[in-house]
């Protein structure tokens, strides 16, 4: 059965290794170049850290964003064109009867296909995910931003867990549609579907955000804005390394109220020096919500255990389902 399944696999197998290869040399030229602009920018004696970092996001900011796009896609591609026809394909075609004649059980069948395109599917995003991270590291570094939402699941284990899961879901929709083409489409839209809801509905939430209370100073003036209904909020805060969940703080004064337009239009006066001076001295403060930057790992684990449990989950119906539904 092992055999068999390999045999139905290595055309993917080849092109898959094919791929890597090619990404590899990829990969390892564009984190040497990193390390040699690092090194001459950031990390050399007398460097201006602020500034070697600006520049690493100005040259580098869009070819890692683009590279993560990618290796987000890598599973999607791997749960629709190696999980969905895997056991839709057969199903399908009717060949699954001529296996189960021979004494193989459903389960088995089902186990074998699952077990090796999984594994398959984890070395090749493992190592993908391995050299990325090993990659941008430099950057990582010097931007602290490993965090930010467009980079955290490019790294290390969150695309691990969106392989598997891709895998057994269109392992799974195969089983249940038994249409090749429907169960691609159905498994890339569960996948897209998981990519929206984590960061948005399901990841902000894994822990408890930080709330804190920073004094406002005139330094910060800059980014102060009054919405329509008369709140005044702070664009532009940031917590090193954290994932900030606003994009703005909202001010409130001494006693933990939110100051009203009345209150802080009477230091616009057009005269840049005097309103920062006078809103410094109004004593507020702004409300920033964020995950610290030492839960990384701790939301790097969540994430891939949650794809992880939605995989199980998946795989025990399947195997709940293949004795009582197929003839």
């Amino acid at each position: 059965m092992i055999w068999l399944t390999w045999r139905q696999f290595r055309g993917q197998a080849v092109v898959a290794l094919v791929a890597l290869g090619a990404l590899a040399i990829f990969l390892v030229i564009l984190g040497l170049q990193l390390r040699n602009v690092y090194d001459a920018n950031v990390g050399c004696a007398g460097c201006s850290v602020e500034s070697g970092a600006q520049l690493l996001k100005d040259k580098y900011f869009s070819v890692l964003l683009l590279t993560g796009f990618l290796i987000i896609l890598i599973p999607a591609v791997i749960g629709a064109f190696w999980g969905a026809p895997l056991v839709a394909r057969e199903l399908e075609a009717g060949t699954h009867r001529l296996v189960w004649n021979q004494s193989i059980t459903r389960t088995r069948w089902l186990a074998v296909k699952l077990s090796f395109v999984t594994l398959a599917a984890l070395a090749f995003t493992g190592a993908l995910s391995l050299l990325f991270t090993w990659a941008a590291s430099p950057y990582d570094r010097a931007l602290n931003d490993r965090f930010d939402p467009l980079f955290f699941p490019t790294r290390n284990l969150a695309p691990l867990g969106y392989a598997v899961f891709a895998v057994v879901a269109g392992i799974t929709i195969g089983l249940l549609t038994k249409r090749t083409v429907i169960a691609m489409a159905v498994t890339l839209a569960a996948f897209t579907a998981m990519q929206i809801l984590m960061p948005t509905v399901i990841r902000p939430h894994l822990q408890g955000p930080i709330t804190e209370n920073v004094q406002f100073t005139a330094v910060a003036a800059h980014g102060i804005w009054t919405n329509p209904a008369g709140q005044v909020s702070v664009e532009g805060y940031d917590v090193p390394g954290a994932w900030m969940l606003t994009n703005e703080a909202k001010l409130v004064d001494s006693t933990g109220a939110q100051p009203s337009k009345a209150v802080t239009e009477v230091c616009f006066t057009g005269d840049f020096a005097k309103d920062k001076a006078c809103l410094e001295a109004l004593n507020l403060h702004s409300v920033l919500t964020y995950q610290p930057a030492d839960r990384y790992w701790t939301f790097q684990w969540l994430e891939f255990g949650i794809y992880l449990l939605l995989a199980l989950l998946l795989a025990g119906y399947a195997f709940w389902r293949i004795p009582r539904g197929l003839s």
